[in-house]
């Protein structure tokens, strides 16, 4: 199996829109991508410190092969998609689930 994780950096001047993100992204790629399982977490201040991403995707696939399949055939799209909501540079992991 393999996770997605996509990481929503906070930096000076960089914005994401939460209820965009929320409301039209996530379910806009939970159509497109129909990952196994999805999570969208919305970062939280801890002891006055602001989290160090806005917020942060987790996704879950059977294959690679699954995951690029369906992200090829969307990736314009939801690049588009993106740019709507947010004006950061994403960093992208996907990992192999070891159990």
């Amino acid at each position: 199996m393999i996770r997605v994780l996509i990481l929503y950096p906070r930096s000076e001047g960089k914005t994401l829109d939460q209820e965009y993100y929320l409301k039209q992204h996530i379910p806009l790629v939970r159509e497109r991508l129909q990952p196994l399982k999805l999570e969208a977490d919305i970062g939280i201040p801890v002891a006055n410190r602001p989290p160090p991403y806005f917020a942060v995707t987790h996704m879950i696939f059977n294959s690679q092969e699954e995951l690029m399949m369906k992200y090829f055939l969307f990736a314009a799209e939801l690049q588009e998609d993106l740019e709507r909501f947010t004006d950061i540079e994403i960093v992208t992991q996907v990992s192999e689930i070891s159990r």
